[in-house]
């Protein structure tokens, strides 16, 4: 695709992937869609690289976890606390 535009500069992306799109078997969408992220991830275009969104997902993953785990252990002290003092009005 990059190769198609540096050969033709005035070739637009769309008009691009209009034209290379049947001829590899790839729909043009998704082929656009790719060419997309392949400028965000090598700096071409502003947005979220691959790198930065597998980062996140896994930090979101991490959060969801800690969250969790921090359930977890707020039930168990709460019942703890009632087993040691039955004076709490729990």
């Amino acid at each position: 695709m990059l190769e198609a535009r540096e050969q033709e500069p005035e070739l637009s992306l769309n008009a691009a992937v209009v034209r290379i799109g049947p001829r590899v078997g790839i729909n043009k969408d998704t082929l656009r869609g790719w060419c997309k992220q392949a400028e965000i991830d090598t700096g071409r275009r502003p947005d979220t690289t691959t790198a930065e969104s597998v980062t996140i997902r896994q930090l979101q993953q991490e959060v969801r976890e800690l969250k969790r785990a921090n359930e977890i252990l707020l039930a168990a002290s709460s019942f703890f606390a009632r087993e040691l003092d039955p004076r709490l009005p729990w």
